[in-house]
C-alpha cells in the first residue's frame, strides 16, 4: 500500500505534541482586530485543540505526521 501524502495546508495550520493531541490555532483573529478587547485578543494567542468530531478528518490529511 502506498504511503498517504501530507496535505500541505493541514501541516501548515495544525501541530502535533508529544503526546499525540491536534492543536489548531483560533478563528477570528486576522482582521477587524480594533473592534475586539484586549481581554479577547489575548485568548487568541493560545492554540486550542482540535474537536473529536474533526481529529479523524486531520489525522488522514497529516498522513504519518498525525500518528506522533
Amino acid at each position: 500500500m502506498p504511503k498517504t501524502k501530507t496535505s500541505s495546508s493541514a501541516k501548515k495550520r495544525f501541530k502535533v505534541t508529544a503526546g499525540g493531541k491536534l492543536l489548531r490555532r483560533r478563528a477570528m483573529k486576522s482582521h477587524n482586530l480594533e473592534k475586539k478587547s484586549s481581554k479577547r485578543k489575548r485568548g487568541f494567542r493560545k492554540d486550542v485543540p482540535v474537536d473529536g468530531a474533526n481529529a479523524r478528518a486531520v489525522r488522514q490529511m497529516l498522513g504519518g505526521r498525525g500518528k506522533r
